[in-house]
């Protein structure tokens, strides 16, 4: 093994998961706003749009839960952001190597592949995308759940005294239940009410927004060309300046999260069990129990499923509820990502060096 003197792709891939990870924990707090928000079933009054406010959320969760509460689900977060940035790169480099083997075989005798263009690169990144999903997306659930926290369980049992009013009984106080918040308390939990399946929660609409890479790609293409022909830039190779590129990229990453969005909050009320509850209170029976089986007639309900409900509810602003918050996280990412980039690079092929060094001490 030589001596690493610059990043290879799988550096490059160390030093975007580390970048991810930093720039996901300088904004986290404003991540468990956003996912309290989307998991959130409100009315459409105006006091509980009104609670669901971003300074409105972070001043709740002070006064309810302290300053721990705008880091529950912290290292869960953090091993999914890692890993699911790392498994998109090695499911990438795997069908983008397979896929050009394949067509290396199918030319004549020591020609090589053609280079691949835009379209296939982007059904690609889908594939790895969608590949990482699947292998993740159980961190991802338990995340989710540890950020939402109490405050669901709070919910239920206000929804359960209220189907008990409708049906005239008397609401009885239950003692609160002790609960384990913990990663593998979580996991039990999920696996306990779902079955071993619960912690694949979302999946399919986690599929369908892999495409949200490609829009952002696409959309960041195209704007660039459009502002390089109003430069009078006839290279179309020609780059951007540096915050050029990165105001580019976040209007790109908007535009795509405003496409997705709906998506985006559907996967979080799934995961987060808000469906549940929401299905519950449509159908006036008592809000699914407390780390006991659901769903034992049928099966859990749909992301399509949970967008007609907003929709009756809510009308169309319902599907965006929370998207103020999800497009400044992104954005303050984007940015954070943009100027740490080369210090991550450069601390990824310390990393690499490290290992070498202990190789040559190990032989």
């Amino acid at each position: 093994m030589s001596k690493p003197t610059q990043l290879t792709p799988f550096g490059y891939a160390l030093a975007g998961a580390l970048g991810a990870c930093f720039s996901n924990a300088v904004v986290y707090p404003l991540d468990i706003v956003k996912t309290r928000i989307q998991a959130t079933t409100v009315d459409s009054n105006e006091s509980d749009k009104e609670k669901l406010s971003v300074i409105g959320v972070l001043l709740r969760i002070l006064k309810e839960e302290g300053i721990s509460g705008y880091y529950r689900g912290f290292l869960a977060t953090m091993l999914n952001t890692f890993s699911m940035q790392y498994a998109y790169f090695f499911f990438y480099s795997f069908v983008r190597t397979s896929y050009i083997k394949r067509l290396a075989a199918r030319r004549p005798a020591g020609s090589t592949a053609p280079p691949l263009n835009t379209a296939a690169e982007l059904a690609l990144g889908a594939v790895a995308g969608a590949l990482a999903q699947i292998f993740t997306i159980p961190v991802a659930v338990i995340a989710t759940r540890q950020q939402i926290g109490r405050s669901f369980d709070r919910r239920l049992s206000k929804a359960k005294k209220i189907v008990d009013a409708e049906k005239g009984e008397k609401a009885e106080d239950e003692a609160e239940e002790e609960y384990d918040d913990s990663f593998l308390g979580v996991a039990k939990e999920i696996i306990a009410e779902e079955g071993v399946t619960g912690l694949w929660l979302g999946l399919k609409p986690g599929l369908v927004l892999t495409v949200n890479p490609a829009i952002t790609y696409g959309l960041y293409e195209r704007v660039k060309s459009v502002m390089l022909l109003a430069k009078g830039e006839t290279n179309m190779n020609a780059k951007l300046s540096p915050w050029m590129a990165f105001t580019v990229g976040a209007l790109s990453k908007s535009l795509a999260t405003v496409v997705t969005y709906p998506y985006i909050m559907a996967k979080v009320r799934i995961q987060a069990r808000s469906a549940d509850l929401e299905e519950a209170q449509e159908e006036h029976v008592p809000p699914p129990p407390h780390n006991k089986p659901h769903h034992k007639t049928g099966h859990h309900v749909g992301a399509l499923t949970v967008l007609a409900r907003t929709w009756r509810r809510n009308g169309f602003v319902g599907w965006y509820q929370g998207m103020g918050a999800q497009l400044i996280k992104a954005v303050i990412t984007q940015a954070l990502l943009f100027m740490s980039k080369d210090q991550f690079e450069h601390w990824a092929l310390a990393i690499m060096l490290l290992f070498y060094r202990l190789r040559r001490v190990k032989a």
